[in-house]
């Protein structure tokens, strides 16, 4: 995820870059339960598409939510808004983002 930062990297999720090109960065993130992304910013338009069931927390500048995610149910979400996400279930959850460049 773009601009990831995080002062104790013991507890991030474990991104694995898939497809870096001129049209799309593709990124597969794996997170025990209670692990972060760290605070980030997307540049760029992205979808997320899960492929497990799971709870994700997110964190952003409007407070806290619990969003389900659903394998295989996809969404999107416009470039730019600072937030951490986090696992908030109780067991691993993994989903890979897809970022639009163009």
């Amino acid at each position: 995820m773009c601009g990831a930062h995080n002062s104790d990297n013991t507890n991030l999720a474990t991104g694995t870059l898939q497809v870096d090109d001129d049209r799309v960065r593709i990124t597969r993130y794996d997170f025990q339960p209670g692990q972060e992304t760290g605070w980030h910013r997307h540049e760029y338009p992205y979808a997320v598409v899960p492929l497990v069931d799971g709870t994700l927390r997110i964190v952003d500048a409007q407070g806290e939510k619990l969003v389900p995610l659903a394998a295989g149910i996809s969404y999107s979400r416009p470039a730019g808004v600072e937030h951490n996400v986090f696992n908030g279930g109780q067991s691993h959850m993994a989903f890979v983002e897809v970022e639009m460049k163009g």
